[in-house]
């Protein structure tokens, strides 16, 4: 008999969008508003839709460096804690994501469109989640605010020489791969304006930091967590701006405002707050992928054990697991994996763990035992089935990697990384039309148009191709095409 064949929803924007980044003119920081949005004479010059064209624009730009975290489970503890906040942030006027760029660096940034991005570095230099949520709801706070289309507006006398200048910088980043380039040339046009416009822009910061606490505190954080963070970084700055965090210099903090956050922080009461599982967790993860290697990271963490402040921590337990998993040592990590869900079944990284090193110390048939059993405790949680999918591709089961991926992306909008993981398992299943089509679809997500027309006409010439997928490809083909420059043409290059 032979095997279904289905369908990934289509989640994929087939319109680019370089021409737009010359609008880029103002701090790419953005902000939230407590009052009903009734537009402004600044839509006029960059709407909500164009943000968003422009911030999907620089975003793909940023992942086509290969310098964002694709770790499942960093990805899906990062989009937690910041939809926890959008959720009480807005009224639904905006859509957000949320990743994690991989740099020691301690910095964040919100780029057009509701695109929040926080360095590697930052989250480890945070001591507790609320300072980490504090950094998430400043930047939300200058999205929601609308500060990107409203300091475009106020700079649209802007010399020609200066909007070459900065949007040269942010092009230069693209064109050389450079993250640093791209999010020095957005925050640098901080800086190139008249005495009014560093005005602007420190009202910008203070109004996301008024927001920002009142989303801290509605979302069951503690807003102390705002100017803890800033006073922190302050004191870690030494008297050479250049030494200073590079939060810092895009952010620039005073003690005024320092206090006045603080001050805004005592007005909201809130119960006790712990820190999240999953805070301390990502922090282990991040640690051991910015190691130079997992005996490095052993210990790092063997060294914090002495901290008194991560007396307890789980984290640290966790950390060492994995760095053990990687050095081959699959039977300590087990043994430290199966302590640790005795205690904590209820979270999920623990099972996926046990389940790795079970694989990891040759018994197959445990190891998938466990992760069916994760996955119906937890069912459709991304990373679980990832990790699942993983494991049944390495022993030899595509076939249900594949209908379980397929499953969770007709269900939770798949990043390229996760398209391409539904592709090979296709392909190592033997449904070469459905592997040509998600990477037409991979493809698509990364802005290549070229690249998946070519995966289309592929998949449309593959043997056996029954008439449901040959309509189905050939519709999304059409729509490529659409998207397309007409034959002759020449796609404007950005710069160019």
């Amino acid at each position: 008999m032979a095997r279904p064949k289905h369908k990934l929803a289509h989640n994929t924007c087939l319109v680019l969008c370089a021409a737009v980044l010359p609008f880029l003119a103002g701090p790419v920081f953005g902000q939230e508003s407590d009052l009903p949005d009734i537009g402004s004479p600044s839509d006029a010059v960059l709407s909500k839709q164009m943000e968003r064209q422009i911030g999907r624009s620089i975003f793909r730009s940023l992942r086509a460096t290969g310098n964002l975290v694709e770790d499942p489970e960093v990805n899906e503890y990062i989009q937690d804690v910041g939809q926890k906040l959008v959720a009480n942030a807005q009224d639904g006027s905006f859509t957000f994501r949320f990743f994690v760029v991989n740099e020691p660096t301690i910095n964040a940034f919100a780029l057009p469109g509701g695109y929040i991005g926080v360095h590697s570095g930052l989250i480890q230099a945070t001591q507790s989640e609320s300072e980490l949520a504090g950094v998430l709801a400043h930047e939300i706070a200058h999205v929601t605010q609308r500060h990107i289309s409203r300091a475009v507006y106020a700079n649209q006398r802007m010399s020609t020489v200066t909007m070459a200048t900065m949007l040269g910088a942010i092009l230069m980043g693209v064109a050389t791969g450079s993250s640093d380039a791209i999010m020095g040339g957005i925050a640098g046009s901080q800086s190139i304006a008249i005495q009014s416009q560093i005005n602007f822009t420190r009202s910008n910061e203070y109004e996301a930091d008024r927001v920002g606490v009142g989303v801290l505190a509605r979302s069951g954080f503690d807003p102390e967590g705002m100017p803890e963070f800033f006073s922190t970084l302050a004191q870690q700055s030494g008297p050479m701006a250049s030494q200073a965090p590079e939060f810092l210099r895009t952010h620039p903090v005073t003690v005024n405002r320092i206090a006045e956050t603080r001050a805004r922080a005592d007005e909201y009461e809130v119960a006790e707050v712990r820190d999240a599982t999953g805070y301390t967790l990502t922090r282990a993860r991040l640690t051991l992928m910015s190691s130079k290697t997992p005996e490095k990271a052993v210990e790092r963490f063997e060294g914090e054990r002495d901290n008194p402040d991560r007396v307890g921590d789980i984290g640290i337990e966790y950390g060492i697991a994995l760095a053990n998993l990687e050095m081959g040592k699959a039977r300590q990590a087990k043994q430290a994996f199966e302590g640790m869900l005795q205690t904590n079944p209820a979270v999920i990284n623990f099972h996926s763990g046990l389940a790795a090193a079970q694989l990891a110390s040759g018994d197959e048939a445990t190891a998938l035992q466990t992760y069916k059993n994760a996955m119906t405790l937890f069912p459709r949680n991304v990373p679980l089935t990832i990790r699942y999918a993983e494991a049944l591709i390495e022993t030899g089961d595509p076939n249900q990697a594949h209908d379980i991926l397929l499953d969770l992306y007709n269900q939770v909008p798949p990043s390229p990384e996760q398209v391409r993981q539904i592709a090979l398992a296709a392909g190592a299943a033997g449904d070469t039309a459905d592997a040509h089509y998600y990477m037409a679809e991979y493809h698509l997500l990364n802005g290549d148009l070229g690249m998946a027309a070519d995966q289309l006409r592929v998949a449309l010439n593959a043997n056996e191709l029954d008439e449901v997928q040959r309509a189905r490809f050939t519709s999304r083909l059409e729509q490529v095409q659409r998207a397309m420059p007409p034959p002759g043409s020449k796609r404007r290059k950005p710069g160019g």
